[in-house]
């Protein structure tokens, strides 16, 4: 593939792979020091308020209702589990044949590829991490230790969440440290009632509201974005015209477009960063334009790479030249290796018959949560880690259906309150595996050229043990608070529905067993940081999100004063 560009033309201080969540947070932390940034993102473009088409439709004013059809279902067998897969953000998601994967096992990848990413999609869910979580590994013997510790991350924790806006109660909890927490949203009546029970019962196990990235109290800061408070209306999939939830289309890349330090190229797809060995660093990007096929050269003195934690593996693995002949910075033998994710399979749900004198009333953006309480302090159980949950308490409308004509009419008019209903999914925390691993095709390309990814990620005996216990451990919660009809699932899916993947470019203290240090430079070439999931060295349980934007910007932080000492 022959590569073209002006050097002069075509050269900045800094580039950045990927507008989503920490390309986005990257972006945004280097226009503001000042910093010349090319940001390319393989997506199209999709600018706040202007590329919202559905966000203000009416429910009939979709052709099929909201639903998709059959025959797009059938289509798109992996991208259609996806709980937001619907006719009113269909085109946020990547369709399983414009993009093919190679899936040696079971994997259903979810993708988002525009400006913004998977912002646009995401839960919106964020808890920090805490001490428990960076020092698990070292704990148990499993994965590399982490090279830093929640002392380094609190500082960026607090820059990123007075920004995004990021909504919760200070709950004290030692597992969940607290942040800069905008008013709370409000809990029902039946999830203020298992919150009680919970506290009553288990002296370690807690039911909090969730913390969640939506503005309910807008700041300054927010207005100067142009964001405003939450409308609670529930749509946040289709894109917020409010800018109600952080999204890196309402807040972070136009912010770093108006430093006027930015500038932004759609329709980028990545093929490789360049290392020139005599100055024994990267150089620049490999591009292909992903309308035209024109392959394109940039350059710049500091590459952040954060494509989404599978994607920026690929890159990397295609970074290839004599001194890294098996991927730009892989000395140590492990990129594409330790990748897991989070298990989401099991479900329960159950009905409680009191509380007949309450409702709840209008939306909520968000749910309850459940901190993780296994294996906390020591090891108990006989599977590692642990996993959190999520909890919501909800009382829906019993329409009575019979009768024909003016009866059916007459009853449909006039419904009745059912009794309550609740529910809870595991959040479970999966060991990274030197099998878990991802790679590149040696004889599949996609529609540029780029060889497909092949995926290989399973459960282990670990996930399964977790899964049981969390069924077990919820049965006799929801059993000693009363409430009756108790259902668990295990829905058997496949790892990748959770939308929680990482790993492959693990962080890590030694060289030899890991690829990014602690500022996320690569080991053996210290001009590229990668910031997103793939950097993870371990899960945790918390929706790792918040955590992305913080390590994206204190990496910029260190580059840039690096930068000016003359180190990178």
């Amino acid at each position: 593939m022959n590569f073209q560009g002006s050097e002069k033309a075509n050269t900045y201080e800094a580039i950045v792979i990927g507008s989503g969540i920490s390309g986005g947070w990257a972006a945004k932390e280097l226009g503001d020091k000042g910093v010349k940034t090319l940001v390319l993102e393989r997506g199209r473009n999709v600018e706040h308020l202007k590329d919202y088409p559905t966000t203000n439709m009416k429910p009939w004013e979709f052709e099929h209702r909201g639903q998709m059809p059959e025959e797009i279902v059938k289509a798109n067998p992996v991208v259609s589990k996806c709980y937001a897969f619907r006719e009113d953000a269909a085109h946020f998601f990547v369709k399983d044949n414009d993009h093919p994967y190679v899936q040696d096992k079971p994997f259903d990848w979810i993708r988002g590829y525009q400006v913004g990413g998977k912002s646009l999609l995401w839960a919106r869910q964020t808890q920090r991490w805490s001490d428990f979580d960076f020092t698990g590994p070292a704990r148990d013997g499993f994965a590399v230790d982490w090279p830093i510790r929640y002392s380094d991350m609190a500082p960026w924790y607090s820059h990123v969440e007075k920004f995004a806006g990021i909504s919760g109660n200070r709950d004290g909890l030692a597992t969940l440290p607290d942040g800069e927490f905008l008013p709370p949203h409000e809990m029902t009546c039946v999830e203020k009632f298992f919150q009680g029970k919970v506290s009553e019962l288990y002296k370690d196990r807690h039911v909090i509201i969730g913390r969640a990235a939506h503005i309910t109290e807008a700041q300054p800061i927010h207005q100067q974005q142009g964001r405003a408070t939450c409308q609670y209306r529930n749509l946040c999939q289709r894109g917020c015209p409010f800018g109600g939830y952080f999204s890196s289309n309402s807040s972070t890349i136009p912010w770093a477009l108006r430093s006027g330090n930015v500038t932004l190229r759609p329709d980028s797809v990545v093929h490789s960063i360049i290392y020139d060995e005599k100055k024994g660093k990267a150089t620049g990007v490999r591009v292909i334009d992903a309308n035209t096929k024109e392959a394109v050269e940039y350059y710049a003195d500091i590459i952040f790479l954060n494509a989404a934690a599978l994607n920026s593996n690929l890159v990397l693995l295609n970074s290839t030249s004599s001194r890294f002949p098996n991927g730009l910075g892989n000395d140590s033998g492990v990129l594409g290796k330790y990748v897991a994710f989070h298990n989401y399979r099991a479900r329960i749900s159950a009905q409680y018959e009191g509380l007949l004198d309450s409702t709840k009333f209008g939306n909520r953006p968000n749910g309850c949560y459940i901190p993780r309480f296994r294996n906390v302090h020591k090891q108990e159980t006989d599977f590692l880690r642990g996993y959190a949950a999520g909890f919501s308490g909800f009382r829906y409308p019993d329409t009575n259906r019979d009768g024909v004509g003016e009866d059916l009419k007459a009853n449909l008019l006039k419904p009745t309150l059912g009794i309550w209903g609740v529910g809870s999914h595991i959040m479970g925390e999966t060991i990274p595996k030197e099998t878990n691993f991802v790679s590149l095709s040696k004889d599949k390309k996609d529609a540029w050229g780029m060889p497909l990814l092949q995926v290989n990620v399973d459960y282990d005996d670990n996930d399964e043990k977790m899964t049981k216990d969390f069924i077990d451990q919820f049965t006799e919660m929801y059993e000693k608070a009363g409430f009756t009809n108790i259902q668990a699932n295990d829905s058997k899916q496949a790892p990748g529905l959770d939308i929680h993947e990482m790993g492959g470019v693990r962080m890590g203290k030694d060289p030899r067993t890991s690829m990014l240090n602690k500022w996320h430079q690569l080991h053996a070439c210290k001009n590229v940081f990668v910031t997103d999931g793939s950097s993870m060295t371990s899960t945790s349980t918390q929706n790792p999100s918040l955590t992305y934007m913080a390590f994206a910007a204190r990496a910029v932080d260190y580059a840039v004063k690096e930068k000016k000492k003359g180190n990178v």
